[in-house]
């Protein structure tokens, strides 16, 4: 889309400021870092145009705290005291999510994730967000956790104006077939590579 212009325009009959206020989903995979580092970011954007945040990291542990979990929620606490922004959710499936938090296994992580995905159908269909984070929720699919057509078709025929973020490496075909807005990170070079381990402030 060279200087702001699209390459074509679809047959859609949407009006220009229809089709620039159309929901999207979209799809932040590769085996490069940066994916949920980007979705944060978007949820940063939204928070300040009011969106209500939602978001649910399907692998990180409940333990685990990052540093957009706390810039978001204290985000979250703003509008809560002064109507500045928008409220946020944030989720963790850990051992069983945020509202159900319960001792669990690896052999519990899949009815977790299956839990977690029904839960965001039943705010999908209820329009109780405006910006969905899916942290890392390709791996469910991937793991046959949760099933990708259900997911598919779940997004495809979602109401109102709800955009959806979902983050992972290898996302399923189907999915970003789907998705209005696919970004492949691509590693080129990662601290890794010198067995550096992940630092405060960069990694979490």
């Amino acid at each position: 889309m060279p200087q702001g212009r699209p390459v074509a325009i679809p047959g859609d009959n949407l009006t220009t400021r229809q089709r620039r206020n159309r929901a999207l989903v979209i799809v932040h995979t590769g085996d490069g870092k940066g994916k949920s580092t980007a979705a944060f970011g978007l949820a940063l954007r939204g928070w300040s145009q009011g969106f209500r945040i939602g978001v649910f990291q399907f692998v990180k542990s409940a333990k685990w705290r990052i540093g957009e979990q706390t810039a978001l929620e204290r985000l979250g606490s703003l509008n809560s005291q002064t109507g500045e922004g928008g409220p946020v959710e944030w989720h963790k499936m850990g051992s069983g999510w945020s509202w159900s938090r319960k001792a669990g296994s690896e052999a519990d992580h899949a009815a977790a994730a299956a839990e977690g995905w029904s839960e965001i159908k039943r705010r999908l269909a209820a329009e109780t967000h405006d910006l969905y984070v899916l942290d890392e929720f390709t791996y469910p699919m991937a793991w046959g956790w949760v099933d990708v057509q259900d997911v598919i078709d779940a997004l495809a025929h979602r109401p109102g104006r709800q955009h959806v973020i979902i983050t992972g490496r290898r996302a399923d075909p189907r999915l970003t077939e789907l998705a209005d807005l696919v970004t492949d990170m691509g590693k080129v070079k990662h601290p890794m590579d010198c067995a550096q381990k992940g630092q405060r402030g960069i990694e979490w």
